[in-house]
Order: C-alpha cells, then structure tokens, then sequence
C-alpha cells in the first residue's frame, strides 16, 4: 500500500477571504460548501486533483494567526517538477499581487513560500535532482 494525501482542510478566520486568496494563487476551483455544529466548511477542488477544505470555527478569533511554533502544522509545501517551475509560480504570486519571499536555496532544493490571509506558508517546492542522486535516489523519489 502507498498512502497518499487526499486532501489537507486548515481552520481560516473568514472562509470567503481565504478561498478568494487560495483561488488567486491557484487558479479557480470547484467549491462545496457545508455547515455542521459550530462551523462552516469549503472544499475547494482543483482539475489536477488538488484538495483544500477551508474550516471557519465559531470559535477561532477573528484576529486569531498561524504560527508555526504551536504544536500542530508548520506549513503546507506544494510539489514542483523543475526549479523553474518554482520560478514561475514566484512570478505568477507577484504578478497576482500575493506577498511571498525570495526564492529559498538549500543544498536538496528551492522553494518560494507565500502566506495565506491568516498566515499560513504555502510553499511551492522541488527537490534538487543532483542531491538525491548524492544519497542514491532517483526521480521517483520526488512524486
């Protein structure tokens, strides 16, 4: 068995906002929308398969931030084939007018990282081919 990730839902202090923000940076999605006891929920899906479900609690503050020092998430890395895949989603943040920093170099990769409405990192990241060849690993490794 090789389990995948179907779908990632972080808790957001206003929905509209958020799946407004994550639309912009990835394109239009299909939304669905549900209420159950105490929250609103929407499950925003994207053709190549991407799924993030946007949760508003009545009980999250309105000023209520991510920060990745509390126990939880750190931040979200989204897949990328080629570095220069991870230049073109930097030009196509700023081109959207979406804050994100520099593009980031480590010796097993880059990554450009912006932050959704309430502070999240979505990363867009892609390994370095070279590095993984240094620990005996090839492409696969990446998908």
């Amino acid at each position: 068995m090789k389990p995948r990730l179907h779908h990632l839902t972080l808790t957001v202090t206003n929905i509209e906002l958020s799946s407004q923000w994550y639309q912009q940076l990835l394109g239009p999605a299909i939304v669905f929308e549900r209420k159950g006891p105490g929250f609103r929920r929407a499950r925003l899906t994207w053709p190549h398969g991407l799924i993030i479900g946007l949760t508003e609690h009545e009980e999250t503050k309105d000023q209520d931030r991510f920060h990745h020092s509390r126990v939880g998430m750190d931040h979200v890395a989204l897949s990328c084939e080629t570095r220069s895949e991870v230049e073109a989603w930097a030009a196509h943040m700023h081109q959207q007018k979406l804050q994100c920093g520099s593009i980031e170099e480590v010796f097993y990769g880059w990554a450009v990282t912006a932050r959704d409405p309430d502070g999240i990192p979505i990363e867009f990241f892609c390994f370095n081919a070279e590095h993984l060849e240094t620990l005996g690993l090839d492409s696969s490794f990446m998908h």
